[in-house]
């Protein structure tokens, strides 16, 4: 009797799986930005993992720490080793909702959307909400935008040395150009 339950459960979640309009970027782009007195400090990341589920506005992003690259190695070294941790933590994640976006399929262009979810950095989680650009096309959805962030909300140790170099606030832009995944 339970191998009969379970395997009407696997049925019923594997119809649901493929009922699902599911879009997916592996080359999705991240950066972060970081503007003080003292120095500008950018760095990239064009290895970003990206679902998007149309029906229902789900999104999952996920990136690995490590892949973020800087102009200098040497702040690409501190990053890794004394601010994020990425031996420690890995992966930066972002999972929630795209509000709304069923309903933009006969808009034509590209539409303004709220974004909202759990952004985890650090081992820590922050709800956060932000307004991006959706453009909906036939077997594609790309998203674009950016929001900040506090280095604090993430449990992030800034030295004393450079902490005049380091922003409080950084800002996340992103570019996603989702592929429809069948």
């Amino acid at each position: 009797m339970k191998n009969k339950i379970i395997i009407l459960l696997l049925l019923l979640i594997s119809s649901q799986l493929f009922s699902q309009e599911r879009y997916l970027t592996k080359e999705g782009y991240i950066s972060f930005f970081s503007h003080s007195l003292v120095e500008d400090i950018k760095a990239d990341n064009y290895q970003v993992l990206s679902v998007i589920d149309k029906k229902t506005g789900e999104i999952a992003i996920q990136l690995l720490m490590k892949s973020f690259m800087f102009k200098k190695a040497l702040m690409q070294e501190h990053f890794n080793q004394s601010y994020v941790e990425s031996y420690k933590y890995p992966k930066a994640t972002f999972k929630g909702f795209i509000l709304n976006l069923k309903e933009l399929d006969n808009k034509n262009g590209t539409v303004a959307v709220e974004i909202k979810g759990i952004l985890s950095i650090h081992g820590k989680e922050k709800e956060i909400s932000t307004m991006a650009n959706v453009q909906i096309l036939k077997d594609q959805i790309n998203l674009s935008g950016h929001f900040m962030v506090e280095v604090a909300d993430f449990d992030i140790k800034i030295p004393i040395v450079v902490r005049n170099n380091i922003a409080k606030t950084i800002k996340i832009t992103f570019d996603l150009q989702h592929k429809s995944y069948k």
